[in-house]
């Protein structure tokens, strides 16, 4: 399971670095990471979690940033702002996901993630 997302005063622990594959690699399905190239099981698995750490740690940062980005443009100070089915229907949610994660934004974007284990509004 992933790491909790600390709190906005807290460090970010950094993942294992994603490095980008060659197109010519990126091509091929069986290509994935350099993993298929590793005959020892137990280095093997020593990168494959370190890649699927660092994916949920990037996947939880992704969700962060939409929810910040969901409660800004739900503001209701803003001329422009979008309603809840709006902004779902722009980031394929349904309407009820996406007034959960407008509210996640806020509480984001005031610093308030007390109680919050992990990135995921649900």
């Amino acid at each position: 399971m992933a790491e909790p997302t600390p709190r906005r005063n807290e460090p970010r622990l950094r993942p294992a670095p994603l490095l980008f594959e060659p197109a010519e690699a990126a091509g091929d399905p069986e290509h994935f990471f350099d993993l298929e190239s590793i005959d020892d099981p137990a280095a093997l698995l020593a990168r494959a979690t370190e890649l699927a750490l660092a994916f949920r740690a990037a996947a939880d940062r992704a969700v962060e940033f939409q929810a910040m980005a969901a409660a800004q443009l739900a503001d209701p100070r803003r001329f422009d702002r979008l309603t809840p089915a709006d902004i779902g229907e722009r980031a394929e949610w349904t309407e009820d996901y996406a007034k959960k994660m407008v509210e996640f934004g806020r509480d984001l974007l005031r610093g308030d993630t007390e109680g919050r284990g992990h990135a995921d509004p649900v």
